[in-house]
């Protein structure tokens, strides 16, 4: 077992959120290297994040169907490290733009293997501060990575980035490898309930989903945080690219690692604390940081101050990581759906990602960047009031608990 709990940190550590991070890096290396506009780098950011909404929760669905869910995590990794490659190799807007549907599609195996992983090894009374032990060493590898990445950017060359990324897909590949299979509880890594004699049952029927409207509260809240958060850093790196070209790679792998290393604090926290304070009250310190950040952008051009406002984005991203997986676990208590509902959520997030990109990068080109910043710290208030208002706390009641007893009132 603690063979397999290193190998998942190891996991963690590597695979660094490879996909996604290299968003803000690929908005520079086109904007330098081949110089395109803004609206097309929205484009080709947007294509990754819209090939997510169609895999996610068929992916969520199929991890809550496979038995080697390490497997599914080393193929992915594998996948996305021939995406990155190919940005670099093949010239073209059709060909970024295919390797970051590519990368979209893998990329979302990765997180629901993870957690469905981790909750099978330390069930339930562990599963909070293990969601917060895999976001800290996952905000570790993002700071490896983007120490990395931006070093090899800077010295060498911003194709480097790329192929750094394809480095460390390939370990994560191998680390996935290193876990046990047979240390993981397969029923409790997809929330199965269990029949009158203790044994794992069949999934709940879809249609009870269906009726327990706190999935879709959460999902709208994940569309409008991730709207609001995602395209913030890649125009940070647009803005910091048009003052300073020669020194924007550098400036905006130190936002990222300034982010990384107060994620790496806050995410063990939050897991800590979800269980203790509620998940509601976590998450609305996180998504209250989010339009603070956005209005302070506006304020400065100069780039030390706009890369210490990045100590914001590492408390709101960094509870957020931890939080929403598990609330994921509270709606799908006793269902057998914990990754279809983990998908579900995350094509919330897809949706509001890629649509940030695209519409972030459409006002920036043609209202400036102020108004690209305001307009996404607007989005997160909207967010910050429905979690306030219409998402209820999840830590007691399960989806088949909220049917039930809706059915009953009805009745």
């Amino acid at each position: 077992m603690r063979r397999s709990l290193r190998a998942l940190d190891l996991v963690n550590l590597l695979q660094a959120d490879v996909g996604a991070g290299l968003g803000p890096f690929l908005a520079i290396y086109l904007m330098a290297s081949r110089g395109w506009k803004p609206e097309m780098i929205g484009l080709a950011l947007a294509a990754q994040g819209y090939a997510t909404v169609a895999a996610q929760t068929p992916a969520g669905a199929l991890v809550d169907w496979i038995r080697p869910k390490r497997l599914a995590i080393a193929i992915a990794a594998i996948v996305i490290g021939i995406g990155a490659v190919v940005i670099v190799r093949v010239d073209g807007v059709a060909a970024v733009v295919g390797a970051q549907i590519l990368i979209g599609l893998a990329s979302v195996v990765t997180p629901p293997a993870i957690a469905a992983i981790s909750l099978g090894l330390v069930g339930r009374p562990g599963f909070a501060r293990r969601a917060g032990r895999n976001e800290a060493f996952n905000h570790a590898g993002n700071l490896m990575a983007a120490v990395t990445c931006g070093a090899a950017g800077y010295f060498f060359n911003p194709s480097w980035i790329f192929y750094m990324a394809a480095l460390i897909s390939g370990a994560t590949a191998l680390a996935a490898l290193a876990i046990n299979e047979n240390d993981i509880d397969h029923a409790l890594a997809r929330e199965a309930p269990l029949t009158d004699h203790g044994r794992p049952d069949a999934a709940i029927p879809l249609r009870i989903l269906v009726c327990d409207y706190r999935i879709a509260v959460f999902a709208a809240c994940a569309i409008l945080f991730h709207f609001a958060n995602s395209a913030m850093l890649p125009l940070l790196g647009m803005r910091l690219s048009a003052g300073h070209p020669h020194e924007a790679t550098l400036y905006l792998s130190v936002c990222i690692v300034v982010a990384q290393l107060v994620m790496v604090v806050v995410a063990p926290v939050a897991g800590r604390f979800a269980p203790r304070w509620g998940r509601k009250r976590v998450l609305l310190i996180g998504f209250a940081a989010l339009p603070i950040r956005g209005v302070l952008y506006t304020l400065t051009n100069n780039p030390y101050p706009l890369i210490s406002i990045q100590i914001l984005d590492g408390v709101g991203a960094g509870i957020w990581g931890v939080v929403w997986v598990i609330v994921a676990a509270d709606l799908a208590r006793g269902t057998g759906r914990f990754n279809l509902i983990q998908g579900l959520i995350a094509t919330g997030v897809a949706i509001g990602a890629s649509s940030s990109n695209l519409g972030a990068g459409f006002v920036a080109q043609h209202f400036g960047y102020d108004a690209g910043f305001l307009a996404l710290a607007a989005i997160a208030v909207g967010g910050f009031g429905t979690l306030s208002f219409a998402m209820p706390e999840t830590m007691r009641d399960s989806a088949l608990t909220v049917c039930l007893d809706g059915h009953s009132r009805l009745s």
